[in-house]
């Protein structure tokens, strides 16, 4: 197990520990979102989540990983795109004058709650 994904998943359990004692609720999921560049190990990080949660309110829970697409945005004619690899321009004018924009970071987007 890499020590960055046991450190961000405990991170991750201390907040939606914190967030379920305040909605007096069991978590059911959590979404999380990262960008395309992102050190994190998708499996590595749900096994850490799955290990560290054990014997408290996250036991059994979900963890979704969504990966942010890496963005561009044009030098010509300004406008923000989906960078792909394999087709490095503008897919709105074509141009290949662009800057990369910096890669999302990672964030706890939603916690799901059992109701009731």
């Amino acid at each position: 197990m890499l020590m960055h994904e046991t450190m961000v998943a405990q991170s991750l359990i201390e907040s939606i520990l914190a967030e379920a004692q305040k909605q007096n609720a069991r978590p059911t999921t959590a979404t999380i979102s990262c960008g395309a560049l992102n050190a994190i190990n998708d499996e590595v990080l749900c096994f850490a989540f799955d290990a560290i949660d054990r014997e408290t309110v996250c036991d059994c829970m979900r963890l979704k990983v969504e990966h942010k697409p890496l963005q561009g945005k044009c030098n010509n004619c300004k406008k923000t795109f989906t960078f792909e690899i394999t087709k490095p321009i503008c897919t709105a004018c074509g141009s290949d004058a662009f800057d990369l924009l910096a890669d999302a970071p990672l964030i706890l987007e939603e916690i799901e709650f059992e109701t009731e």
